[in-house]
């Protein structure tokens, strides 16, 4: 398997770990899973494309190896992922979440 099939492939299969670590740990969701994971797919089909799109730019665009390029790759989304499903995927409808209201332990 190449590079960019691999990493898209990783990325499928992150996506349903991150879904359940996000909403239990991460977020400390109350979100229903009939809102929230359409959402998460929907931001996990994004992130696909944008990790497949960056791996193409960067080992066949740029010919940077592949695993500099996954790391750069994956930091990026990291962040754009924390982001997007903070705003959008795990906001309880109607209330804002502060680290005050999270439960300590």
């Amino acid at each position: 398997m190449g590079a960019v099939a691999a990493s898209a492939t990783g990325c499928l299969v992150g996506a349903v770990v991150s879904y359940v670590l996000n909403y239990r740990f991460t977020f400390f969701s109350a979100q229903r899973h009939v809102i929230a994971v359409p959402i998460f797919f929907l931001f996990a089909g994004l992130s696909l494309v944008l990790n497949t799109l960056l791996m193409v730019g960067l080992t066949d665009g740029l010919g940077l190896h592949y695993l500099p390029a996954q790391v750069l790759v994956t930091g990026v989304l990291l962040v754009w992922n924390f982001f997007a499903h903070q705003r959008w995927t795990f906001r309880e409808r109607g209330a804002r979440h502060r680290l005050s209201d999270r439960p300590v332990a």
